[in-house]
């Protein structure tokens, strides 16, 4: 069986958006499964990561074409031209920032790679041709790869399964683009075209199955996952009472009754302000700095950038806590960081803020990898991380987790091998 994927995030693109389809490619041959790539040629991402491009499976056929991205040239009139992602749309921009905003949210539907579609459905009409392929894979955000999709569906009858990573009306922060009415409707407009046409619809979670059941029958949760990997040293736990957060850490996703709570905390012991370290992996609002700072905890917090995702296995297997921040936004429930299933597999204990009746409590919950606390719950917090202290400090602070294999890659991938040969 072959399968054609679609992907605008392919190495050496950086962050969590490449690595779902870059470990489904990797392991879908020893299921009689062989995938052919298509994606950008002299791509310019926002954060990049070489180590990735060791990943990429030898002989793996990749086709690319050249993208016109007008985002890059809007990007550069704002002061924030290095921004990763909407997510981090300036909660105070300047009347050019407005402007720019308004362009990208109003002309550029469903997003600013929407100049890709033609020569890509030029380029693969081209391709399907003369090859064989039994089905055609598309993964977004971005949400005009599912539009190639759509045009090469309809013109070649091809089975098309439509991969949503993250959703596309309910992402996190799509209540906060500044859309008139008509531009709204045109993104809704194009969702259920997308779920109405495709021929099954993949999911990250049980939430996003259900808001999209109206439209398609056939759609399945696949969650994202962890890898094997190999470190060339020996990783030992920190000596202090580490809380790292590995990746982005937006203003909606600024923890604030943590920074109360480990404030309150270190406050009421010296050995616990002795012993706290925050470390921050990934970009920070300004709101986080700030949090910390009034909250007495400058001293306890390091922060360290975007970093490999070689790094990113060194700092969650030597923390003490991980730390996961779910959006605080209309569709929190729905939320499930891909980083949850990483961070599973470094056998530490996982503090999750956010709504304890979501997708990725329940994940947790599951698993006895560690609780969600709520958003607002600063008592909540103090008792868990006191607990986790009093731990640390005997010696004993360790998860007995259960069922996390299940989360494996190769087992994700025998679900989604099966999923594709019952097309």
């Amino acid at each position: 069986m072959k399968v054609l994927l679609i992907t605008y995030y392919w190495p050496p693109a950086g962050g969590s958006g490449v690595q779902r389809w870059l470990k489904f490619v990797k392991y879908l041959p020893q299921f009689g499964i062989e995938p052919v790539v298509y994606t950008v040629k002299d791509p310019h991402y926002a954060i990049t990561d070489e180590t990735l491009l060791d990943e990429i499976p030898e002989n793996l056929e990749v086709i690319r074409e050249s993208i016109f991205e007008p985002g890059l040239i809007l990007s550069g009139l704002g002061k924030n031209s290095n921004d990763t992602g909407a997510g981090f749309l300036s909660p105070n921009p300047s009347f050019i920032e407005k402007q720019i905003h308004y362009v990208r949210a109003n002309y550029f539907i469903p997003d600013a790679k929407k100049f890709w579609i033609k020569p890509s459905v030029k380029k693969l009409s081209d391709y399907l041709e003369t090859h064989e392929i039994d089905v055609l894979i598309t993964t977004g955000p971005p949400h005009s790869l599912h539009l190639i999709g759509d045009a090469l569906k309809k013109k070649f009858g091809i089975r098309w399964l439509a991969d949503f990573r993250d959703p596309w009306t309910h992402i996190d922060y799509f209540h906060r683009l500044p859309l008139t009415k008509r531009s709204a409707a045109k993104h809704h407009e194009l969702e259920s075209m997308v779920l109405r046409n495709a021929d099954k619809v993949l999911v990250v979670g049980k939430t996003m199955k259900q808001e999209f059941s109206d439209r398609n029958q056939k759609v399945f949760v696949l969650t994202n996952g962890f890898d094997d990997f190999e470190l060339p040293d020996e990783i030992s736990l920190d000596r202090e009472f580490s809380i790292s957060h590995i990746g982005l850490m937006n203003a909606d996703r600024n923890p604030v009754a943590l920074w109360r709570a480990l404030g309150e905390l270190a406050d009421e012991s010296d050995d616990f302000r002795r012993d706290l370290v925050v470390k921050l992996v990934g970009k920070c609002a300004e709101d986080v700095y700030n949090g910390i700072a009034e909250n007495g905890l400058t001293n306890q917090a390091t922060f360290h950038g975007y970093v490999s995702h070689r790094d990113v296995l060194r700092y969650q297997q030597s923390s003490q806590v991980l730390l996961i921040c779910v959006n605080k936004v209309p569709s929190a429930r729905s939320v499930i960081t891909g980083k949850v299933f990483e961070y599973m597999q470094s056998n530490r204990p996982i503090l999750g803020i956010g709504p304890t009746d979501g997708d990725l409590a329940e994940i947790l919950l599951e698993t006895k990898t560690g609780q969600m606390i709520d958003f607002e719950d600063v008592k909540g917090l103090k008792k868990v991380i006191r607990h986790h202290y009093d731990k640390f400090k005997s010696g004993n602070l360790a998860v007995a987790s259960r069922n996390v294999e299940q989360y494996h890659r190769r087992n994700l991938t025998e679900k989604l091998a099966k999923l594709l040969k019952e097309m």
